[in-house]
């Protein structure tokens, strides 16, 4: 057990001890038993951890339409993830991690292919800024591209798997999901038209 006197003449001197304590405690969670018995002024000091709101009766669920009946799950026929990086090596890691936790969860895996070559950004810059012309230097960036396919998902289910795989993407790879939703025809589309006589 830790002991501390705080038996001070000066107020702020004993209030920034208890703070400094306070923030050792909280991550121990034994702040609500031991601050108590180290300065026995302090009452009614709640951890921030066991706090709940209590639930709003006026709060409409956001699962349920204005009728009462459950918000249908959208369907999605397709996911086509595009990623950029310059490292091909990172890129096909990164690819089997997505796939193989696709395959996890369930998801219709597609085509993955990756570009034969790289997209060649080049710059020719002066060596020097003030004199010499002739003396230049080429910069060149290389951009590897690699494409994923994912097919048959439920709105849910897509947005699960694309927070997942968005939070453990490893650095300088960029990532563009791009999403194709089924719908239903339009009424005029499926209906014939009536002729009037």
């Amino acid at each position: 057990m830790l002991s501390v006197n705080l038996t001070s003449k000066k107020p702020a001197v004993c209030f920034v001890l208890v703070l400094k304590l306070q923030r050792i405690f909280t991550k121990m969670q034994n702040l609500r038993n031991i601050l108590p018995i180290i300065y026995p002024n302090l009452r009614n000091i709640r951890q921030l951890s066991s706090f709940h709101a209590a639930p709003n009766p006026e709060h409409k669920d956001a699962d349920t339409l204005p009728t009462g009946e459950p918000e249908l799950d959208k369907l999605y026929s397709k996911l086509e993830i595009e990623l950029r990086g310059v490292d091909p090596t990172v890129l096909k890691s990164y690819s089997w991690f997505a796939t193989t936790a696709a395959q996890h969860m369930g998801i219709e895996v597609g085509e993955c292919w990756a570009l034969k070559k790289a997209h060649h950004d080049r710059m020719t810059l002066l060596r020097c800024v003030h004199i010499f012309k002739k003396h230049r230097v080429q910069y060149e960036m290389r951009t590897y591209f690699r494409y994923m396919n994912f097919h048959k998902l439920t709105g849910s289910t897509l947005d699960t798997f694309l927070e997942y795989i968005e939070r453990n993407i490893p650095e300088g790879v960029a990532l563009k999901a791009t999403k194709t939703e089924v719908q239903p025809l339009p009424e005029h589309f499926t209906t014939p038209p009536t002729v009037k006589e």
